[in-house]
């Protein structure tokens, strides 16, 4: 096991921040669960004073004083426990506000890095556990334990033999609750593991349900998740049993604990050493010293899911503290640099892209063509700073990316990818990349400059027209374009896009090539990766990316149609290279 780093700096005041004012409502709990734990006595006392004083003395004032005295005590000892469970409520709410966010966040970041959908999910769901937990029964449980050496001392004081049986029956009930953590903290984990796996598979085939359908290997796909399913369901059955086991086991004991105490009572009664009413009395006391062990182990389950659950999210805000914000930077204007860029598959660690090194201009338009697998898209995506870079760096006016926060760097990168994906929203939502304040000529140019206003102006409500789910109720061109355009909104500096003219028809290519020649008119920067040569009509400039490696870069002309002279460095054999892959491109 890996040593833990100790937290430091910004760390620990996130960490902190995570926290701040629980602490105090954590005394407040503790000590309003002393006052209901006290009361919760009243049972006792009743029964000690009814059978010891008002059934000797036959006084019935006495019989209604003592029941006035114990309904009112009964009512505060309820005043405080809603208390106390509402605020437990809004305490997870409050953390719910405070780290959903943060959750959400992480989990859209984590895809980038290699994980799957169904981990980077994984975080809101933790957020939701140790919600559901706070208001549960178990935190209650876990307030009320530190107060059981109240009744045992209630007890031993009616006589020390009771006390010795309670406090046994207390040990054995804290000996269950220790043997049910030991022996379900490694099969909980391995069962939270096992249901991750289970939902990405799931979640793959929800993505791929037309595949499914179409080539009718829709049963395969339900067969392996039904063995993952199983997996899950064999570990969560061992864990269940193991807490249900000893949860079972921990209610008999506290059943034939609370009958010892009335024969053990009993007994004392007939020697001459107990009064009838205490024997009743520390059966209640006795009862209600073992319930909150009792409820703990019951609710060890939940506890374990909140515990794994809120130490995964103090790791999210941990990640999240170690980034220190940049400081703004003017808008960049004039280049796109790559130094000797090599760019590495996240979770896989294979590199795909190796020493890459160009340098774009503003105004100019490059075009990035190359067999398949050979690493355009992997450019793209270092470009844009969605993959980070192994070696090397990415320079907008010479500032390197990750000198630019997100939502800045966002205001300066259009993005388009190869899958275009639409958020379930609205067109005009879509287009202005959910911006609070809508700016309707910014939306209106973009969708103009991509052709598709007199589109979205047909649809029954227009801009505001819901888009539902991926987008599905457009065409895969009709994506395209509204994709195209949200990547235009705003006009920002560099415009990458990726394959932008895969779904489309001639109207589609000729408003691509508008589109590309608008950016280079206002002085911003177009990067395509294509196959098909329609898509480099507008620009000026090609790279050549093959096997991870860019073999050529120069003008179009030179690269494409390759000339005696070379006017530029590439690569031997790279005018060779332009050539066949420009025949493939042509065929």
């Amino acid at each position: 096991m890996r040593p833990k780093t100790p937290l430091t700096g910004n760390k620990r005041k996130q960490v902190e921040k995570l926290t701040q004012g629980l602490r105090g409502i954590f005394v407040f709990l503790f000590i309003t669960s002393g006052v209901i734990n006290v009361l919760a006595l009243t049972g006792s006392f009743y029964m000690l004073q009814i059978y010891d004083r008002a059934l000797t003395s036959g006084s019935v004032p006495t019989l209604l004083g003592l029941s006035a005295l114990a309904i009112g005590l009964y009512l505060f000892q309820g005043f405080f426990d809603i208390i106390r469970s509402q605020i437990l409520v809004r305490m997870g709410a409050r953390l719910d506000s405070r780290i959903a966010p943060m959750a959400h966040q992480v989990a859209i970041d984590m895809p980038r890095f290699g994980f799957s959908t169904a981990e980077s999910l994984e975080r809101g769901r933790d957020v939701d556990t140790v919600r559901a937990f706070l208001g549960g029964q178990g935190p209650v449980a876990l307030f009320d334990l530190p107060w059981v050496p109240l009744y045992l001392i209630f007890v031993y004081m009616l006589h020390p033999y009771l006390g010795a049986l309670t406090f046994a029956g207390a040990f054995v009930l804290s000996m269950l609750t220790i043997a049910t953590e030991l022996m379900t903290r490694r099969l909980a984990s391995a069962t939270h593991r096992s249901g991750i796996e289970r939902n990405a598979i799931a979640d793959s085939n929800a993505r791929n349900a037309d595949i499914l359908k179409a080539m009718g290997f829709a049963g395969r796909a339900v067969d392996r998740f039904n063995r993952a399913n199983q997996d899950h369901l064999e570990l969560q059955t061992r864990t269940n049993d193991i807490s249900g086991t000893f949860g079972a086991i921990s209610r008999v004991l506290r059943m034939i604990l609370q009958s010892a105490v009335l024969g053990l009572g009993a007994w004392l009664t007939i020697q001459g050493e107990l009064s009838a009413g205490a024997i009743i009395a520390a059966s209640v006391a006795s009862a209600r010293a073992l319930a909150p062990v009792d409820l703990a182990i019951g609710n060890w389950k939940s506890f374990v899911a909140a515990r794994t659950a809120f130490i995964r999210l103090k790791e999210t805000v941990i990640a999240l503290a170690g980034t220190v914000p940049p400081m703004t930077l003017p808008a960049p204007a004039h280049s796109l640099k790559v130094e000797k860029m090599t760019v590495a598959a996240p979770g896989s660690g294979r590199v795909l892209l190796s020493e890459v090194s160009f340098e774009i201009a503003a105004g100019q338009a490059l075009g990035i063509i190359g067999p398949s697998g050979g690493g355009k898209t992997t450019l793209a995506r270092a470009l844009t700073g969605i993959w980070p870079t192994l070696r090397g760096s990415v320079r907008l006016d010479d500032a390197e990316l990750t000198q630019w926060s997100d939502a800045d760097l966002g205001q300066h990168v259009g993005y388009l990818p190869q899958d275009v994906a639409l958020l379930d929203a609205t067109i005009e939502e879509n287009i202005s990349r959910l911006e609070p304040e809508v700016d309707a000529r910014a939306i209106v140019d973009a969708a103009q400059t991509t052709g598709i206003h007199e589109m979205i102006v047909r649809m029954p409500d227009g801009y505001r027209t819901a888009l539902g789910p991926q987008g599905v109720s457009l065409s895969a061109g009709q994506r395209q374009r509204i994709g195209l355009a949200r990547a235009l909104y705003r006009n920002p500096f560099i415009v990458v896009m990726d394959e932008p003219n895969s779904n489309l028809d001639g109207e589609g290519e000729m408003a691509l090539t508008q589109a590309i020649k608008a950016v280079r008119a206002r002085g911003g920067i177009a990067i395509v990766i294509a196959h098909r040569p329609s898509a480099l009509a507008a620009v000026d400039t090609v790279a050549v990316i093959q096997n991870g490696k860019m073999v050529a870069f120069g003008p179009k002309d030179e690269i494409l149609k390759p000339s005696a002279t070379e006017t530029f460095s590439r690569p031997a054999g790279a005018t060779q290279v332009g050539s066949r892959i420009t025949a493939r491109m042509s065929e």
